[in-house]
């Protein structure tokens, strides 16, 4: 039987995929099985086991190759890597290797040829090939010879052809899919590829945590990976003394991915870090956002207003721009002018003018937004106030009648009204302007699988705070604990905590007054504010988290909001 009947009758793919997995191969060639694993169709994993079996060859795993290289004469690594087979096991009889693509009667012949004796081919993933192969690289030599070879160079022209040559061998390419594909595997947000002095790093920010890779490529390898990487993102690859930015739109395993390059120098060799966007995944609805109902619903009012601006705080990687996109997604555009300024722009979305910065050319927030004002909006988005420039130029759009939204970097709400002041803009104009600041952390969510129950003693709920949330007679929440399904880490997913700053009356008087954001914060929470770690708290009492990533996501909050005096003040 074919492997695609094999493919459809284990329920696999589909009737349909196969039909448009037959035309895709006679446009682009290449095995059927490669050719189901590109356009999405099918995991490699689950294409081997049926390939397998239709092969009637045995599947080699990870596990069961030796963890050290073996030693064979007359066979070279170039060969290996070319054809993307490692040998397993060896005895006095026969040679045992693990293959891609054991079916390749050349690759058998060849092998035997070489060796002398009889070969026998088992299947394994490209990946776990790969990865083993990596073992028989010699580091010093490597490098001896990448550096003699750089320095025969007569030209420049020459060492950029040199560089393509290596970003294009099938190895590096495999090498650079892996990486990206890894990435989709674990959910992560950013692939982080740094030199360092003991060898090449590869670590991936998963559920907002870096977590290091074992078996890294080889160190010699690193400007082959970096100009593989360049040349996807359009960079210039000869250039290794300045940082660039790029991006690399891909699909993987069905999955429409954007990525965003960075390049940097260091002094081992150029570090790089892709961020993940993955357009398939992205949740553009305020109610999947991790919002309370009471906090949703101020949003919304928030929202609704025909002019003011709405900020949106917190550190890198909290999900801001996410929240933003949302709030636009959640309007009218059809009935509305919406504009934004971003940098970059990261999701297109249907009905909204986007404008992307281009620091080339001078077009920055300030002089785009001057721009936008003569397009007659109703709503506009500003990535991010990062001048005074910008600053002002927003809030004088807020009091002529245009809704603003855009982003600060400050740790609490509070703080982005003295944000602002820093910035030039006077308290009168703030009090005038700004409808209300929303501070946001992502925390993990626990796996569901395996999370455990924790019973609460009363000096525990007396301790957190906990008792105001805790419905009555519950008096059990949930820890981490760790499984298959979530990796061991015992979270799966993120979800967002708020904290919801509304400028009222009573907040308008004590900005006037010059007040600070410490006093702001106390005035905000008399008057019913959720701070971030209560809003933690309320996600932990209902399963989503547990205490300690909360203390980890809120800890310089909790500390404030800790002392004796200011909960007597607020009381």
């Amino acid at each position: 039987m074919k492997l695609g009947e094999l493919l459809v009758e284990q329920g696999k793919i589909t009737t349909r995929d196969l039909e448009r997995a037959l035309v895709a191969q006679s446009e682009m060639g290449g095995l059927f099985g490669q050719v189901l694993v590109k356009l999405g169709l099918v995991s490699e994993s689950d294409l081997v086991q049926v390939l397998a079996r239709q092969l009637d060859v045995a599947l080699l795993t990870a596990a069961e190759f030796p963890e050290e290289p073996l030693t064979l004469g007359g066979l070279s690594l170039e060969f290996m890597l070319n054809n993307s087979v490692v040998p397993v096991s060896v005895s006095a009889d026969a040679v045992a290797f693990a293959a891609v693509v054991p079916q390749d009667p050349y690759l058998k012949k060849a092998l035997g040829l070489a060796l002398g004796k009889p070969v026998q081919l088992a299947l394994a993933l490209e990946g776990d090939v790969l990865s083993a192969l990596q073992k028989y690289t010699q580091e010093e030599e490597a490098e001896a010879e990448e550096e003699e070879g750089i320095s025969a160079f007569a030209s420049d022209d020459e060492f950029i052809e040199h560089l393509k040559d290596l970003a294009s061998e099938a190895p590096i390419i495999r090498l650079g899919n892996q990486l990206i594909h890894r990435a989709m595997d674990l959910g992560a947000s950013d692939i982080h590829i740094e030199p360092f002095e003991d060898g090449l790093h590869v670590r991936y920010r998963v559920d907002g945590v870096i977590r290091e890779i074992e078996d890294p490529p080889p160190a010699h390898l690193a400007p082959a990976i970096a100009s593989r990487i360049k040349l996807m993102a359009n960079l210039n690859i000869a250039e290794q003394r300045l940082p660039q930015d790029g991006r690399i739109m891909t699909r993987v395993k069905g999955h429409e991915l954007d990525l965003r390059v960075s390049t940097i120098p260091t002094v081992h060799g150029e570090s790089i870090v892709m961020r993940v966007l993955d357009r398939d995944s992205i949740r553009l609805s305020l109610s999947d956002m991790g919002f309370s109902e009471d906090t949703l619903g101020t949003f919304r009012e928030l929202l609704a207003r025909p002019h003011g601006v709405l900020l949106v705080t917190g550190p890198t990687g909290s999900g801001k721009t996410t929240t933003l996109y949302a709030s636009l997604a959640s309007m009218d555009s059809s009935a509305l002018k919406i504009i934004t300024v971003e940098d970059p722009v990261e999701y297109q979305l249907d009905g909204v003018n986007q404008i992307q910065v281009k620091a080339q050319i001078d077009l920055d927030f300030a002089r785009a937004l001057r721009s936008i004002l003569r397009q007659d909006p109703d709503i506009i988005m500003i990535g991010e106030m990062r001048d005074t420039e910008t600053a002002q130029t927003g809030v004088q759009s807020a009091l002529t009648g245009h809704l603003v939204l855009s982003t600060l970097h400050t740790n609490t709400a509070a703080g982005a009204i003295t944000r602002l002041e820093d910035m030039g803009i006077e308290r009168y104009l703030i009090t005038s302007a700004v409808n209300g600041v929303l501070a946001q952390r992502l925390v993990r969510t626990l796996c569901q699988s395996c999370r455990e129950p924790l019973e609460l003693t009363p000096a525990l709920i007396e301790e957190y705070g906990l008792g105001r949330f805790l419905p009555e007679g519950q008096n059990t929440i949930y820890r981490a604990a760790g499984c298959d399904h979530c990796n061991h880490s015992g979270y799966a997913g993120r979800t967002g905590i708020h904290e919801l700053f509304v400028l009222d009356g009573e907040m308008h008087r004590a900005i006037l007054a010059g007040s600070d954001a410490r006093t702001l914060h106390g005035v905000a929470r008399k008057g019913g504010m959720i701070t971030l770690f209560e809003d933690g708290l309320r996600k932990v009492v209902s399963g989503q988290t547990s205490l300690e990533e909360v203390f980890r996501v809120t800890q310089d909050q909790r500390d404030e909001e800790a002392q004796p005096q200011a909960e007597a003040a607020i009381a």
